[in-house]
């Protein structure tokens, strides 16, 4: 059974930094694309960062400059370097892992439980 989870939330202040990491089991890691959802209080979950199985990155507007993703098939895991953080980054942030058509559809197969990340002003 496929699995993400990710971990490395928490409370952050404006500018700071946090780190994300998801882990996914029971996948052939390398072959799936890998997305970061987010999700506020009264909003929908939306992309925030993806990446394919080939490496290619694409990114959120809101995020641009300020959020990398990246993967290390080696540990099955992916992550989401976040700087300069902003109250509204404030969400749930999910892992998605998806066939690799996921990448260009947005359209993930395989979610996480989520990790909380709160930026105070």
């Amino acid at each position: 059974q496929v699995q993400p989870v990710e971990s490395g939330g928490g409370l952050v202040q404006a500018g700071g930094s946090l780190r994300l990491s998801c882990a996914a089991s029971g996948l052939t890691f390398s072959n799936y694309a890998m997305g970061w959802f987010r999700q506020a209080p009264g909003k929908e979950r939306e992309l925030v960062a993806a990446i394919s199985s080939g490496g290619s990155t694409k990114y959120a507007d809101s995020v641009k400059g300020r959020f990398t993703i990246s993967r290390e098939n080696a540990k099955n895991t992916v992550y989401l370097q976040m700087n300069s953080l902003k109250p509204e980054d404030t969400a749930v942030y999910y892992c998605g892992a998806g066939f690799w058509q996921s990448y260009n559809n947005n359209q993930y197969h395989y979610w996480g439980q989520g990790t909380q990340v709160t930026v105070s002003s």
